[in-house]
């Protein structure tokens, strides 16, 4: 069988995540789509919507044949490692091609920048570290640092999704894999809209917005039918869907109730931020206004969120770097129709990593981190947290 991957987070699964599935098979021919999935803590710094077992069988339902799931390590730092994490276990999955969404649609273009760029790296990293002693937070460095070098190119990498797409081919590069990166044009929305607009495809966070902050339903015609029922199922089990406010007195708990020196010991906390931070929280009633005190130039919305996320999972700077030290170092399967069982079986002998179905079973330093995450982010469950807590432990992989 000829197999294909995806990295996504499906927060929440619509119509444009649809299309980039169906355009997937039809780009390259594969007999399995292996959707690489973040968990409940996402790469921008957010807990998800709702749960990666919700999310899961929507990935199944709307195409995918196997997800499994990107350990959190991974999924909530930044996108080089985000990337590298991803790809790395698509190869070792045996994926031939992984296919990504992106502003150019033009999978050599990303390619010919990073060989065009191996020959300028020593200038590129200079470039990069001016612009960040000029107080730029590293994705503008990167971006000006690219625009300077004049690359005789068009790949646009102010846009957030060639940006990725650029980390994925680089990552594909840097572990010499064999997999083939190929490119679907995104379709109508922007990454970063944050209106519905026209036609049946908005962006995820537009579709976040309308959840959040008006009625559901307006934003019912931009996701498949089951996506909406899942989430209502979701609000009917748990009282909510997730977003930052849920989780916002307990983190501000932690920063009024730790000294500076602790919170300094947590990933991402860096250059005295943890002052800034109990500074920032001491004057804010909501996590937004945080976040609005707390913003600086040198640091990006996204960047600042990640750091709360690990001040929120109590994940220390030594615990993180010992697992991303090294690549990821098991294959967790979080759900899989029959043609993902088919393939899983094909292969599964000929497989470097464990493969894990239940956490139980296994004792390693990222499932321990993982599961330590996942009873934080059931905390925010407004009912049967009890309940939510034991999901990580006690949900088998989703079969559809």
């Amino acid at each position: 069988m000829k197999a294909t991957g995806v990295v996504v987070e499906y927060n929440p699964f619509h119509n444009g995540h649809y299309y980039h599935l169906q355009e997937t098979k039809k780009a390259t021919g594969a007999d399995c789509i292996i959707a690489v999935m973040s968990g409940n803590f996402l790469q921008r710094g957010e807990p998800a919507l709702l749960s990666k077992w919700k999310r899961t069988k929507m990935a199944l339902l709307g195409g995918a044949d196997l997800v499994i799931e990107l350990p959190y390590a991974y999924a909530t730092s930044h996108a080089p490692r985000f990337a590298s994490g991803s790809i790395y276990l698509l190869q070792s999955l045996g994926a031939e091609s992984f296919c990504f969404g992106s502003e150019s649609g033009d999978a050599e273009l990303f390619s010919k920048t990073h060989e065009w760029l191996d020959d300028k790296q020593e200038t590129y990293q200079e470039l990069i570290r001016s612009f960040l002693n000029k107080g730029l937070s590293y994705p503008s460095a990167a971006s000006r640092a690219y625009e300077s070098l004049d690359i005789p190119l068009a790949l646009d990498l102010s846009k957030p999704n060639n940006i990725l797409g650029f980390e994925y081919v680089r990552a594909s590069r840097e572990l010499g894999s064999h997999i083939r990166p190929v490119t679907i044009k995104r379709k109508n929305a922007d990454y970063h809209d944050v209106m519905l607009g026209t036609g049946n495809i908005a962006s995820a966070t537009a579709i976040r917005e309308a959840i959040f902050t008006s009625d559901a339903e307006q934003a019912a015609p931009y996701m498949p039918s089951y996506t909406f029922e899942l989430l209502a199922q979701e609000q009917v089990e748990k009282g909510t869907l997730m977003n930052w406010e849920r989780f916002y007195p307990l983190l501000r708990y932690q920063l009024l109730s730790t000294t500076p020196s602790e919170i300094n010991r947590y990933y991402e906390v860096e250059e005295g931020l943890e002052y800034r931070m109990i500074e920032a929280m001491k004057k804010s009633d909501s996590f937004d206004t945080f976040m609005k005190h707390l913003k600086t130039k040198r640091y990006t919305w996204t960047r600042l969120q990640r750091a709360c996320l690990h001040i929120l999972n109590k994940v220390q700077k030594e615990e993180m770097l010992a697992i991303l030290d090294s690549p990821p170092s098991y294959i967790r399967v979080l759900g899989m129709t029959g043609r993902g069982r088919e393939y899983l079986g094909s292969v599964k002998k000929s497989l470097d990593l464990p493969l894990v179905t239940t956490v139980s079973k296994h004792d390693l330093s990222g499932l321990r981190m993982e599961a330590k995450a996942s009873l934080v982010y059931a905390q925010g469950a407004a009912r049967n947290t009890l309940e939510a807590e034991k999901e990580e432990f006690n949900t088998p992989p989703v079969m559809v």
